[in-house]
């Protein structure tokens, strides 16, 4: 695996390519869509608008369709699009797009410099039955080993994408999603950004939501509505802690998984906890600035993650996290300067155990305030998006060269 985490010890050349041809970025279809919010679009679109930045050009291709099991539009739209490109070409192609059509992508390996994107394997997105996910494991395979370089969002994720698929780990390699510096979230307890307390406007605050200061912390999941993200999870926890004040705001996409999100409405209904959680939907802009800047904890209960930007976004704004240990979480929440652990972190699945958080998190007003001041020290370690395309324009440099 070639280590390309802004660590100072990789071994990419940064080089900006000054003169070459611009680099061609297949993405999704709805990669700008406020509706279809993802960490995956949002890498993509903010990789590319840095990669310019930084003196590599890019032309960035969306190609709707339902990924990665396209229709035969989206799939001659995709033969296209690389078709008409000029041997040598070198191309930066989203995993969701390439690697469930191998048969559209690997023919076209040979004349042209392709590296493949992989935000999540396919085979690892919750509910798949078992055949169906060794299909696609089967497709992501034949891509992958085809392309001249494979990127991953962490090392964790760099080393089982090589693992699992049989890579050369030098041809694999690890580009960590940036963060943009955010003022300290202020939360349910009025904290200003410079680490005071207002308290005058404590009563303002309560007075215009409603709920959340009078009711207590707000949490916030902040995650596509899907099996693989646990909200399901979470609403049991907090069946379990009723007796505690809380609110919390399940914000994400509500379309990726209609079944999943109709059990979890009827769930919250049947706990009687629809006062307390909401499910409002996807939330860009101002409006997830301002449920960052309310939140007192971000929870994010998934299943398997190979970065989970939402973290590092929370953190960035000083807001603690509670989360699973799965995949590359450990890695992203990491450590403040002084070693202390910013977030609480419990095994995937385990109900009980995200209960018992929740409760020592709600109850513990020590516990929270050294989750708060861990941090605010973790915020100042975090790598921004001008590292992350450096690193990247690197990666495609020996794509264009090797």
């Amino acid at each position: 695996m070639s280590r390309t985490d802004g660590n100072g010890d990789g071994d990419e050349d940064p080089g900006t390519g000054a003169g070459a041809p611009p680099v061609l970025v297949v993405v999704p279809g709805d990669v700008d869509d406020p509706g279809s919010v993802s960490g995956g679009n949002a890498y993509d679109r903010r990789i590319c608008d840095e990669l310019t930045a930084v003196g590599r050009p890019v032309r960035v291709r969306a190609v709707a369709g339902g990924w990665p099991r396209p229709g035969p539009a989206a799939r001659a739209e995709l033969a296209a699009v690389l078709g008409e490109l000029p041997d040598g070409a070198v191309v930066l192609l989203d995993g969701l797009v390439a690697c469930g059509v191998p048969e559209t992508v690997v023919p076209e390996s040979a004349r042209l410099r392709m590296a493949v994107l992989v935000h999540l394997p396919l085979a690892d997105e919750t509910g798949l039955a078992a055949r169906e996910a060794a299909e696609l494991e089967e497709l992501e395979r034949r891509t992958l080993r085809a392309a001249r370089a494979v990127v991953t969002t962490s090392d964790w994720a760099a080393r089982d994408v090589a693992r699992r698929h049989g890579l050369d780990p030098s041809r694999v390699h690890a580009v960590l999603p940036g963060t943009d510096p955010a003022p300290l979230a202020r939360g349910t307890d009025r904290t200003d950004r410079t680490g005071g307390t207002d308290r005058t406007d404590r009563t303002d605050r309560t007075d215009r939501t409603g709920e959340g200061t009078a009711s207590g912390p707000r949490l916030l999941c902040l995650a596509a509505l899907t099996p693989r993200k646990g909200q399901d999870l979470l609403v049991e926890a907090l069946s379990a802690v009723t007796s505690l004040p809380w609110t919390c705001e399940l914000t994400g996409p509500l379309d990726r998984a209609p079944a999943y999100v109709a059990r979890l409405r009827a769930r919250v209904a049947e706990l009687g906890l629809g006062q307390r959680i909401a499910l409002t939907g996807p939330k860009s802009g101002e409006a997830l600035a301002a449920a960052y800047d309310a939140a007192d904890l971000l929870v994010l209960p998934s299943h398997t993650e190979t970065y989970g930007m939402v973290l590092t976004e929370a953190l960035a704004r000083g807001v603690p996290v509670l989360a699973t240990e799965a995949g590359a979480v450990p890695y992203t929440v990491g450590a403040a300067p002084d070693g202390s652990k910013p977030g609480i972190l419990v095994p995937p699945g385990n109900v009980a155990a995200l209960t018992a958080a929740l409760r020592r998190w709600l109850t513990d007003p020590i516990i929270r305030s050294h989750l708060t001041t861990s941090a605010r020290g973790r915020r100042t370690t975090l790598q921004g998006w001008a590292e992350s395309s450096r690193q990247l324009a690197g990666v495609l440099e020996r794509v264009r060269h090797g």
